[in-house]
């Protein structure tokens, strides 16, 4: 039930993040904001395919 997927910088492109979610209760992309070392800031991360 629960997918493993990558998540990918919105504004470098770099993939740094691995997470797993359930595709029955959130079957659109997800969206979350984490650290990105390249901006030193946090950053939006979406899911990529």
């Amino acid at each position: 039930m629960r997918k493993i997927i990558q998540l990918e910088c919105r504004e470098t492109g770099e993939r740094f993040y691995l997470t797993s979610k359930n595709t029955r209760n959130q079957p659109d992309r997800l969206e979350l904001k984490k650290y990105s070392p390249k901006l030193r800031r946090r950053a939006t991360f979406t899911e990529v395919k």
